[in-house]
């Protein structure tokens, strides 16, 4: 009796399934700017790939020439990617280890590859990382600001429209905020910034991470602006910028009061006003007011 459609199906899935674990996929990060950057383990696994998948296959030469390798290559970038499943999914099914590279930095992280590993974690293949360099991560480190809690928002949007829309709904983040941004559009956004975030904000530029003429800009987002306007010559090279993420509003009067009442019952007035200026951080005058006329409401009650 043959066997159905459905069941061969489910049995065809079932085998892709078992191959493709026979090979095996490593994510490799590479140096972002200095190749000494990169880890002596990633340096074996891509001498020793039976393939390694690359967003251009220039910059990867330069890294396999760094190393002494020359391993075969497969174009895997924005434009081709889907349709490169297929052929990646063959590559494990037939035991090849596989490597993952992007032009420099963490692959996936603001660059292709996305599609596939989720295409192969669905087939069950072997995936594995090798974490290092990382732009996001060394801007964060680098520029001072808060590390606890950030949000990564790659590149924004090249259109005006778009790009004032994005920056309008970060406005009152509170974590600090990492962005890409190429050379040539670097004016333009901060020019943006300082108007959504007001040129006041803690910023600081990260340019060329690693590299001979690394250089952190900058102290708020008007300060950046205006030394990039009278400094052409710094306009240029990879650029991350970290912003400070928004401050807590102030406590509104109802808030104030919220806070004051159990402290002025059971503490005298100025204690009670130290305490909820630490909590909330409005000025004292503001709260020591507050709590006069709460207390001379209690009073007259």
């Amino acid at each position: 009796m043959e066997k159905s459609a459905g069941v061969q199906f489910i049995m065809d899935v079932l085998q892709s399934v078992q191959s493709c674990r026979k090979g095996r996929l490593d994510i490799v990060a590479t140096p972002i700017g200095n190749l000494e950057d990169l880890s002596p383990r990633a340096r074996r696994v891509l001498a020793t790939a039976d393939r390694v998948l690359v967003e251009d296959r220039r910059h990867a030469q330069r890294l396999f020439q760094s190393i002494g390798a020359q391993p075969r290559t497969e174009l895997v970038h924005e434009h081709n990617e889907r349709e490169q499943i297929a052929r990646i999914l063959d590559f494990l099914a037939a035991g090849e280890q596989l490597a993952l590279i992007s032009d420099a930095g963490m692959p996936l992280i603001s660059d292709p590859g996305y599609p596939v590993i989720a295409a192969l974690r669905r087939a069950g293949a072997t995936i594995s990382v090798i974490p290092g360099p990382s732009a996001v991560v060394a801007a964060l480190a680098i520029s001072g600001l808060p590390s606890d809690r950030f949000c990564f928002e790659g590149f924004l949007p090249p259109r005006k429209g778009a790009r004032q829309q994005r920056l309008e709904s970060l406005v009152r983040e509170s974590r600090t905020l990492v962005f890409y941004e190429a050379p040539h559009r670097i004016l333009e956004t901060l020019t943006a910034m300082t108007e959504v975030f007001q040129p006041h904000r803690q910023a600081v530029l990260c340019r060329e991470l690693s590299k001979i003429h690394e250089e952190s800009v900058g102290d708020c987002l008007g300060d950046i602006l205006q030394t990039l306007k009278e400094n052409p010559e710094r306009v240029r090279g990879e650029m991350a910028l970290v912003v400070a993420g928004a401050a807590d509003p102030e406590p509104g009067e109802e808030d104030q009061e919220r806070i004051l009442r159990p402290l002025l019952a059971e503490l005298p007035l100025a204690q009670a006003v130290r305490i909820a200026q630490a909590q909330t951080g409005v000025p004292h005058r503001t709260l020591y007011q507050r709590a006069l006329a709460l207390t001379s409401r209690s009073s007259s009650a």
